[in-house]
């Protein structure tokens, strides 16, 4: 683990006055990093002082653990990947704090430190399709999601939805259980420019089938089941795809760079993050990231 000086004397200072906030409540047994209420929507101290720095757990350093990456750039404290953080920032940049806000998450990759953080600050529930590959509170199928009408203020779901057979029919019950302008923020592995059936059997890591490769064209699809859409992207694919930079080129990362700069749709971008914020919390290549943020009509 890298940590700067800074981190190193707030461990110190915090192993202090655990057994004290152990006393008053505030402090989880194990002394973990979120156990003195870190609130994920601040700007992180360190942010102007170290190149590297995590918006989840507020860990800062010179390097994140692996290569710039949608799926790597790990932080050495909580986990987080790129992506991890990316959402995060989207949803907590885009939707004004309130006690109480109800935040449903379908398959969560981070684990128990994560989803303490969040019940902090909101009535969050985490959600699984048959809990074998992540932690949840509640299964959940999203083709019939068992939970009632308006129920749910904000929906992040990442990397989820390409492994629904029905995309419509996922996408009416999400819209269903959604109170009155309540909002999804939906991550897929947005590798194309149009949607695509895989020709041979794919997979992900924890082994569920891909049955689509989405691409630009799911804002129609978004769009047709009562959201209005707006793709959040960071500001160097937000001025590829305008054309106001230099294009990137597919480098063999999975990435169909040509395809998605030549389907895209320039009128739903908006961007989600400064520069500054973007190289510190690793959202590189920028490429990489794109979050749907679906607001309910």
């Amino acid at each position: 683990m890298v940590l700067g000086a800074g981190d190193s004397v707030s461990r110190r200072a915090k192993a202090l006055l655990r057994p004290l906030a152990r006393r008053v409540g505030l402090a989880a047994p194990e002394g973990a990093w979120w156990e003195l209420g870190r609130r994920p929507w601040v700007r992180p101290r360190a942010f102007r002082r170290q190149p590297a720095v995590c918006n989840i757990c507020h860990w800062s350093g010179p390097q994140f653990a692996r290569p710039y990456h949608t799926e790597m750039a790990d932080c050495p404290l909580c986990g987080s990947i790129a992506r991890d953080r990316f959402l995060l920032h989207c949803f907590l940049s885009r939707v004004e704090y309130r006690r109480g806000l109800r935040v449903l998450e379908t398959s969560p990759r981070m684990g128990a430190g994560y989803r303490e953080l969040m019940r902090r600050f909101f009535d969050y529930t985490a959600s699984d399709f048959d809990l074998s590959a992540h932690v949840g509170d509640i299964r959940i199928d999203l083709q019939d999601i068992a939970l009632p009408s308006a129920s749910v203020d904000i929906l992040l779901t990442p990397h989820v939805l390409e492994h629904v057979p029905d995309t419509r029919r996922a996408l009416r019950e999400i819209h269903r259980v959604l109170s009155e302008g309540g909002r999804m923020y939906l991550q897929v592995p947005l590798c194309y420019g149009k949607t695509h059936v895989p020709t041979t059997p794919e997979f992900h890591a924890d082994n569920t089938p891909v049955f689509f490769n989405f691409g630009w064209d799911l804002t129609e699809q978004l769009e047709a089941e009562g959201f209005t859409v707006a793709a959040l992207v960071t500001p160097q694919w937000f001025d590829m795809l305008n054309g106001t930079i230099p294009p990137a080129r597919s480098n063999g990362d999975g990435f169909h760079v040509e395809e998605m700069l030549a389907d895209s749709r320039p009128s739903f971008l908006v961007k989600a993050a400064s520069n500054e914020e973007a190289e510190k919390y690793g959202f590189q290549p920028g490429y990489q990231f794109v979050t749907f943020e679906c607001v309910k009509r």
